[in-house]
């Protein structure tokens, strides 16, 4: 990419010429699984099923390493794209999973998988533009796109036996403002699991169109039946305009540390050090020490978590299906259940009215977009106890009022 490629990347500035804030800076759009989250928080015995992440906290190995930073005194201002030695092990773990050679000047840390998308977001798309996002969706991601004054056109995927993307209902979203296409595979909330023919296929459409594609695969090792998901490193060439978006919260139980990173063209390195200058301006030292650590020797906490949730899973679809009222597709991937209840559509109502008389969590489907609509999120990264103690507690309610006024 040349020079002067990179530069027309920037953001566009939020004021106009007289100095009012641009509308699109105003006012951004409360997330349904907080505002859920919020009237449910302090309930006493409540089962909270609604956020994305687990209840073990982080590893002591990966905890002892940032200790050990912060005893070295590295409480300093550290390097806006990351240290060195944290960029050479995301490049070494990328070599493992996906095999062949990766550079560290391809990787950028972020506060958090959040900070990537936002990035990612900025360097795409600006106001009137369009980013097509298949639904239901991670909620973040649309409002990432609000933010830079962009709409999200949604897509809706195709819930059966499994969900599934329609490529030609994509293309057929495509317009003259389209500027990028937001994928993310395993997906969360529905747990879908894009083959590697569909990627493909996407792929091809973004270079015909010439888009970018926006690729969220957090979700990429958390699969139940195989090593990892597909991924468009898999089907991908040098000069693909592919930005990836990945965290460290998922794998190895740091949501709470908020690191994640971006993958992106070099060319790029310049423009994204200097948005990451002026949000954040990097993230700690000992925390990025913390993630070296996951990297280089989380593998079997992995491995026993992948097969937790699996166990997890197959132990709540098992007791919701008994009940013969709750359509889902098993996931194939992450660690959500995302589930429809018969005769309930509107999923804002029923997530707070379960809160009300099963004190359990869910988050709402509509907080994922219109194709979320009448569904439920569960997350099931949970002890077994607490999975099937929320299992129960929803079956109950289900016998007892599902079908009633």
């Amino acid at each position: 990419m040349t020079g002067q490629a990179a530069e027309s990347m920037l953001p566009r500035a939020a004021l106009d010429p007289r100095g009012a804030v641009h509308p699109y800076a105003l006012a951004p759009a409360e997330s349904g699984i907080v505002e859920v989250a919020n009237y449910g928080r302090g309930r006493q015995g409540l089962i909270p099923l609604w956020v994305g992440e687990g209840d073990l906290p982080t590893p002591a190995f990966i905890v002892e390493a940032a200790k050990l930073s912060l005893d070295a005194g590295e409480t300093f201002y550290t390097w806006q794209r990351g240290i060195p030695e944290l960029r050479e092990a995301i490049a070494a773990y990328m070599g493992r999973v996906h095999g062949g050679a990766f550079s560290p000047e391809n990787f950028f840390v972020t506060i958090g998988g959040m900070q990537a998308v936002e990035i990612a977001m900025r360097l795409v798309a600006g106001p009137g533009d369009e980013v097509v996002v298949p639904t239901p969706a991670w909620p973040n991601t649309a409002g990432a796109i609000a933010q830079q004054g962009a709409r999200c056109v949604e897509v809706r995927l195709d819930f059966g036996a499994r969900w599934s993307v329609d490529v030609d209902r994509l293309a057929a979203a495509i317009t003259p403002a389209t500027r990028a296409i937001a994928f993310n595979s395993p997906a969360n909330p529905t747990g879908f699991v894009a083959t590697r023919q569909e990627l493909a296929a996407i792929l091809d459409l973004a270079r015909r169109h010439g888009l970018w594609i926006v690729a969220d695969e957090i979700y990429g090792r958390l699969v139940y039946g195989s090593e990892r998901a597909p991924s468009f490193h898999d089907v991908m060439a040098p000069d693909d305009r592919i930005l990836f978006v990945q965290t460290m919260s998922k794998n190895w139980a740091m949501t709470g540390w908020r690191i994640g990173w971006l993958e992106a063209p070099a060319a790029l390195g310049d423009v994204i050090e200097n948005l990451i200058q002026y949000s954040s301006s990097g993230v700690p030292s000992f925390i990025q020490r913390g993630a070296v650590a996951a990297l280089e020797g989380g593998e079997a906490f992995l491995a026993r978590q992948v097969a937790a949730m699996r166990g997890n899973r197959d132990r709540l679809a098992k007791a919701l299906s008994a009940t013969g009222r709750v359509r889902f597709a098993l996931p194939d991937a992450a660690f959500y259940l995302f589930c429809a209840i018969d005769g309930q559509t509107d999923s804002r109502a029923l997530a707070l009215r379960l809160i009300d008389e099963a004190n359990v969590g869910v988050a709402p489907g509509v907080a994922f977009g219109a194709g979320g609509e009448g569904f439920l999120r569960l997350c099931f990264a949970r002890s077994p106890a607490d999975v099937d103690e929320a299992a129960g507690r929803l079956a109950r309610w289900i016998g007892r009022c599902v079908g009633a006024a």
